[in-house]
């Protein structure tokens, strides 16, 4: 390996568990009553994925707080795994609140050494857009699936597409230099946008019978929610926290008037444009 991609790839690694153990990890698990209900079809897709599919024992890739182990250990046996310890210990105690069996990993899948061959199923909401190495993490997670296994994600289309998604970082950039841009096929929210691309990582990893089909959401929040929202998550959310409060005010106040066009009524709507997308070990 060529010494200066190794040093990029540590880089990249480090940054995603630098983020998910800090700052976004912290707000993602207070924000759950905010962030659940707003993703809920999601879950409900992969539930049901779950019911229809190879069953047996699942694996939660990115699985975050639990939102989708739980009910899908309720049909079987399911594992989580994710790089974040604030949500990996949410996810635990959630699970034992609810006396639930799933068991959950603080771990990064892309190179956890899971035991050859002991997954029937991989599924993933939003988890696995942040691989430094897609191609190396979709190996390692082919590695853990017994023959004929399956894959199920869902993952963001383009951020063109989801302008609900940018509206926040489009309208607070010129109010925050230090805003980090998004880099194209970088780790991150649209890191796995383009379908070739995909198609490509996953057949380089050894699945096969890919297919992608495209899932647009209509999804809700409370509209009395919306500056808590887009003060708090994502990077427009990280960047004000490390604000006075003079400074922050004209920016939420900017970032909340650009929102008024997704408001209807007492609910803020948007299509969330996604992919699905199955595979076969």
């Amino acid at each position: 390996m060529d010494s200066r991609r190794g040093k990029q790839e540590m880089t990249t690694e480090n940054e995603q568990a630098a983020l998910w153990n800090g700052l976004a990890g912290r707000i993602w698990v207070e924000e759950q009553e905010l962030i659940e209900p707003m993703f809920r079809p999601f879950e409900e897709m992969l539930v049901a994925a779950v019911r229809n599919g190879r069953g047996g024992r699942v694996l939660d890739v990115g699985c975050g707080t639990g939102c989708v182990t739980i009910p899908v250990a309720g049909r079987g046996e399911a594992v989580g795994v994710d790089i974040s310890e604030p949500m990996i210990a949410e996810a635990r105690a959630r699970a034992e609140r609810e006396g639930s069996g799933a068991e959950f990993i603080c771990a990064d899948a892309q190179n956890y050494a899971f035991e050859a061959g002991s997954f029937d199923m991989v599924i993933s909401r939003f988890g696995v857009m942040f691989f430094d190495d897609p191609v190396r993490a979709f190996r390692n997670l082919h590695s853990a699936m017994k023959v004929g296994g399956e894959l199920r994600m869902i993952v963001w289309r383009g951020a063109e597409e989801n302008p609900f998604m940018t509206t926040a970082e489009r309208t607070a950039a010129p109010m925050l230099p230090s805003l980090p841009a998004r880099r194209p096929g970088a780790p991150g929210q649209f890191a796995l946008a383009d379908a070739d691309r995909v198609r490509e990582i996953l057949e380089a990893s050894g699945w096969r019978g890919v297919e992608i089909r495209k899932v647009d959401v209509e999804c809700t929040l409370p509209e009395k929610d919306l500056v808590r929202y887009l003060s708090r998550l994502g990077p427009v959310g990280r960047a004000l926290q490390e604000l006075d409060e003079g400074t922050r005010a004209p920016v939420v106040k900017e970032v909340r008037a650009a929102f008024e066009k997704f408001v209807r009524g007492s609910e803020a709507r948007y299509t969330a444009a996604c992919w699905m997308v199955g595979a076969v070990a």
